[in-house]
């Protein structure tokens, strides 16, 4: 199935809707490093203070590594001293999904890209950051790819 081509029975989003991005796991193999599959399609993580956007201060905006959207704007990336890229909001409120992680014992909100599905990582809220939406998007950067803009 080539990747612009929904299936009727594959992945989808949580309100029902396929995934516009889909791919069989041996075509998701093929396209990703080991490590960025471990991340995108099996929701590992990166090790902390490690990955390449983690104190990048280049502008532009960062799309998944699996699929090429857009997710996240530098405009919204803010240092969190915590390890991994945090964002105060993704670039479009469709441009991630949300979904409950009860892994590790505990309940956390794990971030998805909408297009392709794939893990990004999790965001937290509450944690007096002094973020205009008090929210921490904390993203492996081996789930993203940084496409500089020009501007100044």
């Amino acid at each position: 199935m080539s990747a612009s081509t929904p299936a009727q029975d594959g992945p989808q989003r949580p309100d029902g809707t396929p995934l516009p991005v889909q791919r069989s796991e041996s075509e998701w193999r093929a396209i990703l490093d080991p490590q960025a599959y471990q991340v995108l399609r099996l929701a590992g993580t990166e090790r902390p203070f490690t990955g390449e956007y983690e104190h990048t201060k280049t502008r532009g905006v960062y799309r998944c590594r699996a699929c090429n959207a857009e997710l996240f704007t530098s405009d919204a990336k803010f240092d969190s001293h915590c390890g991994w890229p945090s964002f105060f909001t993704p670039l479009a409120g469709d441009s991630v999904m949300l979904l409950e992680d009860r892994s590790l014992g505990m309940v956390r909100t794990e971030v998805r890209c909408a297009s392709c599905g794939s893990h990004l990582g999790h965001v937290f809220s509450g944690e007096g950051y002094p973020t205009p939406t008090d929210q921490r998007y904390c993203i492996n950067s081996v789930s993203l790819v940084l496409e500089p803009t020009s501007d100044p």
